[in-house]
């Protein structure tokens, strides 16, 4: 027996979401349906859910503020080439 679950949401999130999906090779129905077999194996969301108290990471920057962050990042000694990274994936996923 299937039991059917109802959700409303904004249109204009469903429009989003059903089209980030689609790029991914599924649709919003088995999205949700792969979120809560997720959820039951992990006991819990499926992934860390916590306030933010600074801004909204992903609100656009503009260039001067990206080039403010990547120099902060390098002075304070969290910066990594990207052939470093690139090395680090590619042994970590045996790329």
């Amino acid at each position: 027996m299937a039991s059917t679950i109802q959700v409303r949401v904004d249109d204009d999130l469903k429009a989003k979401s059903d089209s980030l999906f689609r790029d991914l090779g599924t649709d919003t129905t088995t999205a949700i349906r792969m979120f809560l077999t997720q959820a039951v194996a992990a006991n819990g969301f499926p992934f860390e859910i916590k306030r933010h108290t600074e801004s909204n990471p992903y609100t656009p920057m503009s260039e001067e503020d990206m080039l403010e962050k990547l120099r902060n990042s390098r002075e304070q000694g969290n910066y990594r080439g990207a052939d470093e990274v690139v090395s680090d994936m590619r042994l970590k996923y045996g790329l």
